[in-house]
């Protein structure tokens, strides 16, 4: 280590614990023994175990449920015994058709843009890791903490589509039926948020620790 470098609490040997966030100092311990948090006994630390492999499985899996996501119909509105199944695109095809832009922006953003960006963003943040870059990791980091706050709300269009399903009941005159596109592309932000919460931003200012190593 670089000497002149200021101390960090991973020089330090301090760890937050991530069940309860109580700051702990590390002793050093025998091979194949781990530290515990001293105030709940959960496993310490410095950083998340596999960080990168799990969060690179989740997002290429996320990755693979995309497609299907967004090929596969969501729902199907059955109207006086006719109706055809939609995906997200067509479906933000009819409100437009219907003149609900601002539903149809809503679901577009929420369903399309956002899934995407944070896909993007994932794999951004993880490569910049992966290659030990030092470009602004301040701003990686921001990235990072937005990518992980607004991943959730692409769920809007799966509990619109879960109150659809339970509202419209009306027998031959109208009925609304989920599709399997509607299960994969939850699976894509359940996947999604998991891959964001196994991320551990803490790698990105690693590759300052060492200025020296290449």
């Amino acid at each position: 280590m670089n000497p002149g470098l200021p101390i960090t609490a991973a020089r330090a040997a301090l760890a937050r614990c991530h069940a309860c966030h109580l700051l702990s100092r590390m002793k050093p311990l025998p091979p194949g023994s781990h530290a515990h948090c001293p105030r709940c006994g959960a496993a310490l630390h410095l950083r998340k175990p596999d960080s990168l492999a799990r969060a690179w499985a989740l997002t290429l899996a996320a990755y693979i449920l995309y497609i299907p996501a967004n090929t596969l119909p969501i729902m199907t509105v059955v109207s006086m015994g006719h109706g055809e199944p939609d995906t997200i695109l067509s479906g933000v095809r009819v409100l437009i058709a219907g003149g609900l832009w601002p539903l149809a922006l809503l679901v577009f953003f929420a369903s399309v843009v956002v899934p995407v960006l944070k896909l993007f963003a994932l794999t951004y943040l993880l490569v910049s890791v992966w290659r030990k870059s030092r470009w602004r990791p301040r701003d990686r980091t921001v990235l990072y903490r937005i990518t992980e706050a607004v991943g959730r709300w692409s769920m809007i269009d799966v509990f619109m589509i879960s109150i659809l399903v339970a509202l419209v009941k009306l027998g031959a005159i109208a009925t609304i039926e989920p599709g399997a596109g509607a299960l994969a592309f939850a699976s894509v932000v359940i996947v999604t948020m998991f891959a964001a919460m196994s991320f551990d931003p803490r790698l990105i200012w690693d590759a300052l620790e060492n200025p020296d190593e290449r």
